[in-house]
């Protein structure tokens, strides 16, 4: 039961980086909660565990670090898709 909410709490901050960013994170709600989980990650490496927590996640440095995560995946994402059209700028 407590993976599920894991799961849940992750694909919440994933979905709340997503709004802030105003960027879709690839993936749908797999990509949500992946992000989730790598965003509370380095929030918590960046930021340190303080704030409410639920779901084992320290929710405020979780939804920074997710945002970061979702900027950079966004950037390389867009990044990629300029080499794939042969140099012709979008």
């Amino acid at each position: 039961m407590e993976i599920l909410w894991m799961l849940i709490v992750g694909g919440i901050i994933g979905w709340i980086a997503s709004l802030i960013t105003g960027r879709d994170v690839p993936g749908g709600i797999i990509g949500n909660i992946i992000a989730g989980f790598i965003g509370a990650w380095l929030g918590g490496l960046i930021l340190g565990n303080w704030g409410p927590v639920v779901g084992g996640f320290a929710i405020i440095p979780a939804i920074i670090g997710s945002i970061i995560l979702v900027l950079i995946v966004s950037f390389i994402m867009r990044k990629m898709g300029q080499k794939n059209n042969h140099g012709h700028h979008a």
